[in-house]
């Protein structure tokens, strides 16, 4: 097999100096299809694909008690203090929620098809982002990890992820994104307000999806029943600060458990011959785990054992986690992980490179 031509997006700021690794396990040659075929073989043997019904039952069951806990405090509570913080508590209760959502996208949940459907539509009622238009994002997304032409999710029109993007940019676009590092957080305040915009985009421009009439409705169904009970409860004026808040911690959580997963990480070039195992290992990067970062990014931490494996359930992903670095290991592919802090400051450095590739004098893309 003729070595990848790839490109590496993190030598100098990254706390380990992985650069040269990843190069190396990018252009080595590589028996591809028979390496994920024989972690695979290992991975099932083992027992990690099989479902946990219980451990999504007590996610659903104890998720669904924050929300209800969220909502009986706009009923009882009658300070606007308390309201305010109950807004941020919802934005973390609504995130959760769609980690949920994204395990029913990818049937972690169930054998059962329609039932991860189900509750994929349950949560597309419950806060409000269509189903069909993310699954289609998200699956196009894996296939094609951090590439600046087809991954969707580094498609964004005030971010440049690569100097190639960078260069594509019209020229008022160029200079904001000169401060891209400065404005990425405070941007994914918005985080919330996009993604359901793609979803109306989505349905307005005939999007494919199965339940195509349905999906849709829900949004507006979310729309209106959210607006009822915020501005019933709370009135005009503290439900607008309320709405505010809630949906800017919701942005910002969300986008903020997303964005280590891949920015700064390999951007393979188009065309290469990474294969499978080492395409989703080399563009992605894990957060560390424990108590705390496994809820916190409800199991996103995981993030190379996810795109290996997307429908493992969550619950085994970090069972996994040691057979796959071991493997890894073995065949001296590098697999990246770091502290949450870590990863947002090389998501920032890396940023400020691409939108600023004179000043650095970095090759970024």
């Amino acid at each position: 097999m003729t070595p990848a031509s790839t490109s590496v997006a993190v030598p100098r700021y990254n706390s380990k100096n992985i650069g040269e690794a990843l190069r190396k396990a990018a252009n080595a040659p590589a028996s591809a299809s028979s390496e994920y075929a024989e972690l695979k073989k290992i991975i099932k043997a083992q027992g990690l694909m099989d479902k946990r019904p219980l451990y999504y039952v007590f996610k659903i069951t104890s998720t669904l008690a924050m929300l209800g806990t969220g909502i009986a405090v706009m009923v009882l509570a009658d300070s606007v203090w308390i309201h305010l913080l109950n807004a941020v508590f919802l934005g973390l209760v609504f995130t959760q929620f769609g980690y949920l959502g994204h395990d029913a996208g990818h049937r972690q949940i169930s054998e059962n098809g329609t039932r991860n459907e189900v509750i994929g539509l349950v949560i597309n009622f419950l806060i409000g982002i269509h189903r069909g238009w993310w699954v289609d994002q998200h699956n196009i997304h894996h296939s094609n990890p951090n590439d600046d032409e087809e991954d969707p999710h580094i498609a964004i029109p005030v971010l440049a992820f690569s100097h190639s993007q960078y260069e594509k940019k019209p020229l008022f676009l160029k200079r904001i994104v000169r401060f891209q590092a400065f404005y990425f957080f405070p941007l994914l305040m918005l985080e919330g307000l996009g993604i359901r915009l793609a979803g109306i985009q989505f349905t307005l421009r005939g999007g494919k999806s199965r339940y195509s009439a349905l999906e849709p409705a829900l949004m507006v169904a979310y729309g209106v029943t959210y607006l009822a009970v915020v501005f019933f409860l709370l009135g005009p004026v503290a439900g607008l600060l309320f709405i505010a808040v809630h949906q800017a911690v919701f942005g910002v959580y969300m986008g903020s458990v997303f964005a280590p997963n891949h920015k700064g990480m390999l951007m393979p070039e188009k065309g290469n011959k990474l294969g499978f195992l080492r395409l989703q290992v080399l563009t992605t990067r894990n957060v560390k785990p424990g108590l705390f970062n496994d809820f916190w990014f409800g199991g996103l931490n995981y993030q190379i054992e996810h795109h290996l494996f997307p429908t493992m359930p969550r619950k085994n992903l970090g069972r996994a986690q040691s057979v796959i670095k071991q493997f890894c290991a073995e065949r001296e592919i590098p697999f990246y992980e770091t502290s949450a802090m870590q990863s947002y400051k090389e998501i920032l450095a890396y940023l400020h490179e691409c939108g600023n590739p004179a000043k650095s004098g970095a090759s970024v893309s």
